[in-house]
Order: structure tokens, then C-alpha cells, then sequence
């Protein structure tokens, strides 16, 4: 794993920066535990080292807030929480409940067209796997998944799985930095994927939910490493 510190703020943050932008360069460092728990965000600060109004930086604390990783009371700095291995273990295993859902809709639901999708982009993915594109990967793999969601045909649990991804997006992003990850959860997908063209709802649902659980199982070592500040 490369220390942020040894990227250049301008790889991480590029001209024109948004919140979106923000709130994944903070929840990256707090991940990677290059800002502990316990710590505050000042604004001030976070402003003048992303070269940005007080205004975005509220917004995308609020953000941080949202997924769990920030704190904040009233009339005091945000802090960074401590997102412990036992709550994350919780997340993930609500969010594997949910993608298992979803897997064996679409299998069951997913029109010729929205298959015929999900089965080009997945191995058009293979590139960037033999490529080692991590961030590409990433993109990647929330299409990849939000294409299960949609091809799910029911908008209530669409909203609930993807509450539940937000939440849980800096840890599945930070995953993609241990060796060996891409092509594993390359191979997960394929088992989904192939489950799906089969329209066989019950392995569907099987492979969605083993595939969360390795990724909660990857994500784990990030929490720890946020737990013991390393």
C-alpha cells in the first residue's frame, strides 16, 4: 500500500475540486489510518490544503458524517470516529443480506438486454484486472454492482442497498490496494454473472453474498489498521 503522503496532493485532489472529491480524499486517509481516530477536522485548515470555501468542506464533513467516519457536536471541530472491525463486520453483513437479495432478482427479473449489459461490461473489466487499474477497477465495480440493483426491478430496495453502499464505500474502494484483489473479486463477479445468465436465482443470491463477505473479510484489515492508528 503506498502512504498518501508520498502522493501529490494535485493526484489526489485536482484542479476544480468538488465535495465528492473531498469526502473521498478524507475517507481514504482515515481509512488508510493517515488520520487517526479522535482527530479533528478543522475547517479552516481542510480548506486552505484543498484551496476551497469553508462552505464544500462543511458539506463534505457532513458527508463523512453520514457514512460513520466523522463526528461532530455542537459548537465543537469534527472529529475522526473510530469505526471498529465488530461494526464494520455489522455493515457488511447487512449489506451482504441485501446484494444477495438483489442478486437473485435480477437473475429472475433482468431483461435480455439489461444480461446481455451486465456480461459485456463484467468482461471488458478483465483488461483493467491484467492491467492492475485500481481506481478504474473501483469505477468499475460500483457500475458493476449498481447494475445488480437496478436489474433488481424494485426501487425500495434499491434505495436501502445503495444507503447501505455509501456507507460502506471507502472501505470496498481501499480493498482494491491488496495484492492480489482485483482478480479475486474479478472471479466473484463471474460467478454472479454467470448465475445470472442462467437465470439460476438461488446461486445468484449465494455468490452475491460470498462475494460481500470476502470483501468484508479484505476491508477488515483497513478497520484494524484505523483502530491501532497504523
Amino acid at each position: 500500500m503506498i502512504p498518501l503522503k508520498q502522493i501529490r496532493r494535485r493526484e489526489i485532489i485536482r484542479a476544480g475540486t468538488t465535495v465528492e472529491q473531498m469526502v473521498r480524499a478524507i475517507a481514504d486517509m482515515i481509512v488508510t489510518g493517515q488520520m487517526l481516530p479522535g482527530e479533528k477536522l478543522d475547517e479552516i485548515s481542510l480548506a486552505a490544503r484543498f484551496e476551497v470555501s469553508r462552505t464544500p468542506v462543511r458539506e463534505a464533513l457532513r458527508e463523512l458524517g453520514a457514512m460513520g467516519l466523522v463526528e461532530r457536536e455542537p459548537n465543537r471541530s469534527a472529529v475522526v470516529t473510530n469505526v471498529t472491525e465488530t461494526y464494520l463486520h455489522s455493515m457488511f453483513e447487512a449489506m451482504a443480506e441485501l446484494e444477495g437479495i438483489c442478486a437473485r432478482l435480477a437473475a429472475e427479473r433482468m431483461t435480455v438486454e439489461e444480461r446481455r449489459m451486465l456480461e459485456i461490461e463484467h468482461r471488458a473489466s478483465a483488461r483493467l484486472v491484467h492491467r492492475g487499474a485500481h481506481e478504474e477497477y473501483a469505477t468499475h465495480n460500483t457500475e458493476f454492482h449498481t447494475r445488480l440493483y437496478r436489474g433488481a426491478h424494485n426501487e425500495h430496495i434499491y434505495e436501502l442497498v445503495t444507503q447501505s453502499r455509501a456507507r460502506l464505500a471507502p472501505f470496498r474502494r481501499a480493498q482494491f490496494r491488496l495484492a492480489g484483489r482485483l482478480t479475486k473479486s474479478y472471479d466473484e463477479h463471474d460467478v454472479i454473472v454467470t448465475a445470472i445468465m442462467r437465470a439460476d436465482g438461488a446461486a445468484a443470491a449465494r455468490a452475491a453474498y460470498a462475494h460481500v463477505e470476502t470483501v468484508s473479510d479484505a476491508s477488515a484489515v483497513f478497520a484494524t489498521a484505523t483502530e491501532r492508528g497504523t
